[in-house]
């Protein structure tokens, strides 16, 4: 019993080293492979956001019109938009 205590133990400080966080940025609006075309571009903000345009933002993977009515509702609610074109 006082091995597993031991072994439990060191297993969680080795998951809490080795375990990377991504980053949360529009988590629980679009999924995960529009965000990480985002994050492969460092946008990471709506400010960032905002620098682009939707038709730009639209020829990255992952981007269809679902996922960019999702994008833009949360946008709106945020009152950010795209540039214009």
């Amino acid at each position: 019993m006082i091995n597993l205590i031991i072994m439990a133990k060191c297993l969680t400080s080795i998951c809490v080293v080795n375990h990377v966080v991504e980053n949360d940025f529009l988590r629980g609006v679009i999924a995960m492979p529009a965000r990480r075309a985002l994050g492969k571009e460092k946008i990471d903000s709506l400010e960032k956001l905002s620098d682009y345009s939707e038709k730009e933002i639209m020829q990255m993977h992952g981007f269809g019109k679902n996922t960019m009515e999702k994008l833009k509702n949360y946008m709106k609610e945020n009152n950010v938009s795209f540039k214009e074109n």
